[in-house]
């Protein structure tokens, strides 16, 4: 790999310094620090309650639609602070795509959810339309199982397809940073090895986050991995690293099942 190589992979997309959040009087974020690099994917893990989902929910501020939210501190993307300056939130959404822990298919056909996204950012050349959806399914590994019934409910579409049908949602805007919430926390064991052979593959184009309660998946897609418990980040690191030697007793007692 040349040096060059190597610098466009390691370029910064998310630097986040001394972030707080708080619930009212409830503080769910302590003094985050933290980078996220480009074409990478970053795992988060903690145990339930140590504010994995809410950070997650930071990055593309979708946290602000929860009623009395407040942060302070920085949160730099792509050079802008999104917590310190005013930001188009509909287009940092576009930017930053995010899927659920459970598949959320709007009541539409096949064809109309991954349209959505562009339809609503303007998109209306129908052939410009048709190209934008074949791509996003093919990009998920979609295409070939649903391409004869595009106008069919995606409602009758398995809870693993219908999960690739909510990448491929997101992907249609083709955005820059793709947010995963326990995406196969409610998938099958074959569903979820689809999933995750797919992060491997999308993070040629797009930086991934994903938040995960299972260590072995962590292991399996991150780059890097973030340990979070009780608000704070304890510690953040190379994956393979942090699961083979981390700094912190914390984290290898999660790591091992001593807790969580």
């Amino acid at each position: 790999m040349s040096i060059a190589t190597e610098a466009v992979k390691k370029s910064e997309v998310f630097e986040i310094n001394g972030m707080n959040l708080w619930y009212g009087e409830h503080q769910a974020l302590k003094d985050i620090h933290m980078k996220m690099n480009k074409h990478e994917v970053t795992a988060i893990i903690g145990p339930s309650g140590c504010g994995k989902s809410t950070f997650i929910k930071t990055l593309n501020l979708m946290i602000r639609m929860t009623p009395n939210v407040r942060m302070t501190g920085d949160m730099i993307y792509n050079g802008s602070n999104l917590l310190q300056q005013k930001v188009d939130v509909v287009e940092l959404r576009k930017n930053i795509g995010m899927v659920f822990q459970k598949g959320n298919p709007f009541p539409q056909s096949i064809f109309d959810n991954v349209a959505y996204g562009p339809r609503i950012h303007g998109m209306k050349n129908k052939k410009k339309l048709q190209e934008t959806v074949e791509k996003s399914l093919k990009d998920v590994a979609l295409w070939d199982e649903v391409k004869d019934r595009l106008h069919y409910q995606a409602l009758a579409l398995s809870g693993g397809q219908q999960q690739r049908l909510c990448i491929a949602r997101a992907l249609a805007t083709n955005p820059d940073i793709l947010l995963m919430d326990e995406p196969t926390s409610a998938l099958d064991p074959i569903s979820t090895r689809k999933i995750e052979e797919l992060i491997l593959q999308l993070k040629g184009k797009y930086t991934i986050v994903i938040v995960t309660h299972n260590m072995q998946q962590a292991a399996r897609v991150s780059d890097q991995t973030a340990f979070f418990y009780m608000g704070e980040l304890v510690e953040c690191d190379d994956t393979v690293k942090m699961f083979s030697h981390p700094n912190d007793k914390r984290t290898k007692d999660y790591i091992t099942g001593k807790f969580g």
